[in-house]
Formats: C-alpha cells, structure tokens, sequence
C-alpha cells in the first residue's frame, strides 16, 4: 500500500512573508560591501525559494493562471 504525505494545512505552515524592502534613504550610498539593498536582494531571492517550496506543499493555493 502507497502511503500519501499529506502536507500540513496552510494554517499550521503559513505562506513565508517577502523581505520589506528598504526606504531609499536606508542607503548611505558610500558603496558599503553589506548595502540593504544587496541584503534585500539577497533575502529577496531566500524569500522565493521558501516560498515556491511552500506552493509545492500547499498546491491549493497557487494563484489561477
């Protein structure tokens, strides 16, 4: 017998939640090598990949096409 995995309700596993992206005068623009701007970016793409796993787990809520 095949058992099915079933994913945890979405209640129990919320939706990971995007970075906030950072106001423009956050930057002090002197090139800093951590910039919140690469700290955004970086957690950005972090963001997008919890959250594409997130879909294969709860596959009823992607967005309709």
């Amino acid at each position: 017998m095949t058992e099915m995995l079933l994913a945890a309700p979405a209640v129990e596993d919320p939706a990971p939640v995007p970075p906030v992206m950072p106001m423009d005068s956050e930057c002090c623009e002197s090139g800093c090598e951590r910039c919140v701007w690469t700290v955004y970016q970086e957690e950005k793409l972090a963001h997008e990949r919890r959250y594409a796993a997130w879909l294969k787990r709860h596959p009823e809520a992607c967005p309709a096409p």
